[in-house]
């Protein structure tokens, strides 16, 4: 039974976990941003969504609507605020600027957290589900949420294939991925194309921090390890490499689960964090990336 409780839970978190590190991967592969306050992102969207639907009572779908946006608007904030002055300024050097950004968004997703903390509480929250009731697999008890967020991760991440694959905006995103100075030579704007990554990246960040706010709960004390583990996986997986990052999610998230299982659920992050550093030493481009 514990095996089968391991692969349930172990399933539904990794998908969380790549659908929140998809949007991470994207912003890098495409702009080359780092950003290191994901994680304050989506307990943005978790806290938001916690308050609206149950403290104020509206309900978990107006409250699902309303992390969402808030978190769209933060990560717009965080790249009209933050990201795009330090790249647009004259006073940092060009070779300094990716090292002033990782800066940056570390001291933002510091400031976040603490802003969340202050504004509500340093208690865990759990958001409302989505979806009440409990169904049997193989005889193990499982929430009907746990299976609808999975299947929801898994249609965003089809829509965000179909976007990048099949539309013309996709299609410029991956050529600002490869080659970015050809794409300003065709009559392109680069910086409506990052800001549009940047849309999905808040919309992406937004669901998959509402859905782990409903199956895992959330708070200010989330940050750091919302953050790591989505480093963990682009890392792992390949900076910039879609396909890694779906490979390293399911990784990290089956480590993350066995460790809450079988260990201390205070540990779940230690083992991923462990096999970060041993990726770096072995294999800094990670499974299958090229940078």
């Amino acid at each position: 039974m514990l095996a089968i409780q391991i692969l349930i839970d172990g399933f539904a978190i990794s998908t969380l976990y790549a659908l929140g590190a998809l949007g991470f991967t994207l912003i890098f592969g495409v702009s080359g941003v780092l950003n290191l306050a994901h994680g304050g992102l989506m307990v943005i969207a978790a806290m938001i969504a916690w308050y609206v639907g149950t403290s104020i009572g509206l309900g978990p779908y107006v409250g699902a609507a309303a992390g969402l946006a808030v978190c769209l608007v933060a990560a717009l904030v965080t790249y009209g605020g933050i990201v795009r002055p330090i790249e647009n300024s004259r006073a940092v050097p060009a070779h300094e600027r990716e090292l002033f950004v990782l800066t940056a968004t570390l001291l933002w997703g510091v400031m976040i957290q603490e802003a969340l903390s202050y504004a509500f509480t340093n208690s865990p929250i759990t958001v409302q589900p989505l979806i009440a009731g409990t169904v049997s697999i193989l005889g193990v008890r499982t929430p009907i949420n746990e299976i609808f967020i999975a299947a929801v991760a898994w249609a965003v991440m089809g829509a965000l294939w179909l976007l990048v694959n099949r539309t013309r905006i996709g299609r410029r995103l991956l050529a600002a991925s490869i080659n970015p100075r050809a794409l300003t030579l065709l009559g392109f704007e680069l910086d409506q194309i990052y800001l549009f990554v940047w849309v999905i990246y808040g919309l992406l960040a937004g669901i998959a921090g509402v859905l782990l706010g409903s199956f895992l709960g959330s708070g200010s004390g989330y940050v750091p390890g919302l953050t790591g583990s989505a480093f963990t996986i682009v890392v792992l997986g390949g900076l910039g490499s879609v396909s890694g990052t779906l490979i390293a999610a399911y990784i990290v998230g089956y480590i993350e689960t066995l460790t809450a299982y079988l260990v201390s659920p205070s540990l779940r992050e230690v083992p991923a964090l462990i096999l970060l550093v041993v990726v770096i030493y072995m294999r800094p481009q990670g499974l299958l990336g090229r940078r």
